[in-house]
C-alpha cells in the first residue's frame, strides 16, 4: 500500500519486542507512527480508555496489535481460572476492543493486523490458556475480515522469538532454549523481532491479503 506523509500507523505494544521492531520499520516509511502500550499508560482492557485513545488520534490507516498478556500455564484441571480470564481480557478481548474502536476511524485502504502465536495450532500440554486465546483470535480475525471488508484484517503468528519476554529466565536457561531451537527447527534458527516485523509489513502492503494467518515460526508447525 502507498504510504504518504499523511499516513498514520498505530502500533499497540510498540514499546518493546516485536512491536518495537514493527514501529521501527514503519518509521522508515513516510507518515506518522503512534505507539501505545501499558508502558505509555494505555490499558487495552479498559473500554473507555481505548475509545478515548482513538478519539484523540482521529483518522488512522493501519492498526497493528502486538500487546500480549501473561498467561498461566499448567493442565486444564489445575488452571487458575481467574488468572486465565484476566489473560483473555488483555490478549483476546483487548485486541477485539482495539479493532472495534479503530474500525470507526480507519480510512479506506486501511488494515488491522493482530498477533497470535504458533501454539494456536500446535498441541503442547500445559499451554491451554495460550492455545485458547490465540486460536480464538485467529478465528475471530477471519470473521472481522468479512464484517469490516474492504478494510483488511490479518494475523501474524510468531514462533520462538528473541525478545524481552524471556528476560525472567537465567542467562544459561535462555541461551540453552534458543540454542535448542536453532538446532531443531527446520529453518535452523530462531527468530529475531525484525524477522517477525516483516510479516506485518507484508499484511499491510499486499492488497489481496485478508483473513489470513501469517506463520513465522521457523517451521515449528511442521516439526
Amino acid at each position: 500500500m502507498t504510504f504518504t506523509d499523511n499516513t498514520v500507523s498505530v502500533v499497540i505494544g510498540g514499546t518493546s519486542g516485536i512491536g518495537a521492531a514493527v514501529a521501527k520499520a514503519l518509521a522508515e516509511r513516510p507518515g506518522r507512527v503512534d505507539i501505545a502500550s501499558r508502558t505509555t499508560g494505555l490499558d487495552i482492557a479498559d473500554t473507555a480508555a481505548v475509545a478515548a485513545y482513538f478519539q484523540r488520534l482521529g483518522p488512522i490507516d493501519h492498526l497493528i496489535v502486538t500487546a500480549g498478556s501473561s498467561a498461566p500455564g499448567g493442565k486444564v484441571t489445575d488452571i487458575d481460572l481467574e488468572a486465565a480470564r484476566a489473560a483473555f481480557d488483555v490478549k483476546f478481548w483487548g485486541s477485539i476492543l482495539l479493532a472495534r474502536e479503530a474500525a470507526k476511524t480507519i480510512r479506506p485502504g486501511g488494515t488491522i493486523t493482530f498477533t497470535s502465536g504458533f501454539l494456536a495450532r500446535r498441541t503442547v500440554p500445559g499451554t491451554f490458556v495460550k492455545t485458547a486465546m490465540n486460536a480464538a483470535l485467529e478465528a475471530s480475525a477471519k470473521i472481522l475480515a468479512r464484517e469490516l471488508a474492504p478494510l483488511r484484517v490479518n494475523v501474524v503468528s510468531p514462533g520462538l522469538t528473541n525478545t524481552e519476554a524471556y528476560a525472567g529466565m537465567t542467562g544459561d536457561a535462555r541461551g540453552a532454549m534458543f540454542d535448542r531451537a536453532a538446532a531443531t527447527l527446520p529453518a535452523g534458527r530462531y527468530a529475531e523481532p525484525q524477522d517477525i516485523a516483516l510479516g506485518y509489513l507484508f499484511a499491510i502492503d499486499n492488497p489481496s491479503v485478508t483473513g489470513s494467518v501469517i506463520d513465522i515460526e521457523g517451521g515449528a508447525l511442521i516439526n
